[in-house]
């Protein structure tokens, strides 16, 4: 099966989930209510969703005059890569991370953290935006958006119906059991999609973005930087939106459900099969064309 394949049914997978909170929460009624809402929500995500997250992460474009290093090599890798120039920016973070949004090539936006710029090399961060713009290449940007709009309506869903829906027979068809699902179950079972979602797309991202930038050892020794970093320096704004936890190219979350429910393959597992792409293409660390 392949990614889009495989990621087109855990997205039908997720909003059908969605449905049947609806359903639950209010009957056939809720349902279609669910579905409206589902569909404004993903209309939404789909126009807006880049300025918001954005706008959520306190992110501040930079051009060829305020960051030169870092456009001029987002600038080369996306000519290598055969795309638009995406918008660049910085979020004032000591958290080493990145993440890309936008609907397509043509509306995408490539985002680093100031901790990143301060602790990987040029090569590792050639290696970083590589996997970024494989995300915009192959349209990843977009589904995870999807996700993390939809997963977090779900939770706002089971949220309402805790609080407002589960009081009378009327409202909710199961009863105390259909609450238990709506306000327990539902939330942890859109995590699990969202999680699959992204795992599939990061080793698809680490591929291609090696491939990119011709040093899979880039991208590997960047991840054990930003792995360390991301586990010892906290990120509040993604703490305060975990639905968006997937995006980054590494988890930035601490404690919680992320050490139960992680949003991203383990590092190590990343790293290996990095190094394994390394071996066959016959390469050991050393400068390259990005340098």
């Amino acid at each position: 099966m392949t990614n889009m394949m495989r990621t087109g049914l855990l997205m039908a997978a997720l909003t059908g989930l969605f449905l049947v909170v609806g359903y639950l929460v209010g009957g056939e009624v809720g349902m279609f209510l669910a579905f409206l809402f589902a569909a404004g929500s993903n209309l939404f995500a789909y126009w807006s969703s880049d300025r918001l997250v954005l706008s959520m992460y306190g992110a501040r474009e930079v051009d060829a005059r305020t960051a030169p290093e870092l456009v001029h090599l987002v600038s080369r890798l996306s000519g290598a890569a055969s795309l638009p120039m995406p918008r660049v920016y910085i979020v004032d973070n000591e958290q080493p991370n990145a993440f890309a949004t936008g609907r397509n090539p043509q509306h995408a936006a490539v985002c680093v953290t100031s901790g990143l710029l301060r602790r990987v090399d040029s090569e590792e961060l050639a290696g970083v935006l590589a996997h970024e713009l494989s995300h915009v290449k192959n349209r990843d940007t977009l589904t995870m958006t999807l996700t993390a709009t939809i997963a977090g309506a779900v939770s706002m869903l089971a949220n309402f119906a805790f609080f407002f829906g589960g009081y009378g027979r009327n409202r909710n068809p199961l009863g105390l059991i259909g609450m238990l699902l709506v306000t327990l179950i539902a939330p942890i079972a859109a995590v699990l999609v969202q999680m699959s979602v992204s795992r599939t797309r990061e080793f698809e991202a680490d591929r291609a973005g090696a491939e990119l930038s011709g040093r899979p050892l880039w991208l590997a020794s960047a991840l054990q930087r930003i792995d360390s970093g991301a586990a010892a320096i906290d990120n509040p704004a993604a703490d305060a939106n975990p639905a968006t936890a997937h995006m980054f190219i590494v988890n930035p979350l601490h404690g919680g459900l992320s050490g139960l429910f992680a949003s991203h393959p383990s590092t190590e597992e990343r790293i290996a099969r990095l190094r394994s792409m390394a071996v066959e293409m016959g390469q050991a660390p050393a400068p390259g064309p990005w340098t």
